[in-house]
């Protein structure tokens, strides 16, 4: 039987060795990528069974390239492993189309058991978060279908960049759109998010998790 394909994806080069150790025993691991647009292209080319990522990652953040990679690749499986334990970041992970989610924190068996798991098509949640997150997607108005965003997945490419520090003409150029269409989303976001400056915009996608703090 072959070995379930697995692509890797941590911005943490510590982190990402030490998953790499525990992987490429059990499993093919296919690649390992240091952040979401490098995660994209990978999936594409790679076409691993399972994919297994963090959600803070610059240049794209995990849950936007996870909602890419499930539009284009349905088929492919996808953990997030993160040290976030906030169930409603959890819920929206599972919205937009993961298989599990673990925390950094749980042990590397936990990991090769989630990836067998989700491979044969079965969801996987953390023992650390099941029972509030069972609790949190049982209550109908816990959270927003769309997780609470009024952007759409352009503009919050854009507003990642942006609160990465990118200048407009960098973000164009990573976006491959003109310096002028850059503008012309970061002034829609602006709107859209009842904000007047930059760092009101840093603001708000530290709050939507885009990046840390």
């Amino acid at each position: 039987m072959p070995k379930i394909r697995v692509l890797l994806a941590d911005d943490h080069t510590l982190v990402a060795e030490g998953l790499k150790s525990i992987l490429e025993d059990p499993f093919d691991l296919v690649g390992v990528v240091y952040d979401g647009r490098a995660l994209m292209e990978a999936a594409e080319k790679l076409r691993p069974d399972v994919i297994v990522t963090d959600i803070s990652m610059p240049l794209l953040n995990g849950l936007d390239a996870v909602r890419q990679i499930r539009a284009s690749r349905p088929e492919t499986r996808i953990i997030i492993l993160t040290m976030h334990r906030d169930t409603h970041l959890a819920a929206e992970a599972f919205r937009a189309g993961v298989s599990g989610y673990l925390l950094k924190v749980s042990p590397g068996e936990e990991l090769v058991k989630a990836i067998r798991e989700v491979a044969q098509g079965r969801s996987y949640v953390t023992s650390l978060l099941a029972k509030d997150l069972i609790n949190l997607l049982m209550d109908a108005g816990a959270a927003p279908r769309d997780g609470g965003s009024p952007l759409t997945p352009r503009q919050r490419e854009v507003l990642q960049l942006i609160a990465e520090g990118r200048t407009m003409k960098e973000v164009a150029s990573l976006l491959h759109i003109s310096p002028r269409t850059a503008e012309s989303h970061k002034y829609d976001i602006m709107q859209a998010l009842s904000v007047q400056t930059t760092a009101e915009l840093v603001q708000c996608a530290v709050r939507m998790k885009m990046v840390g703090e």
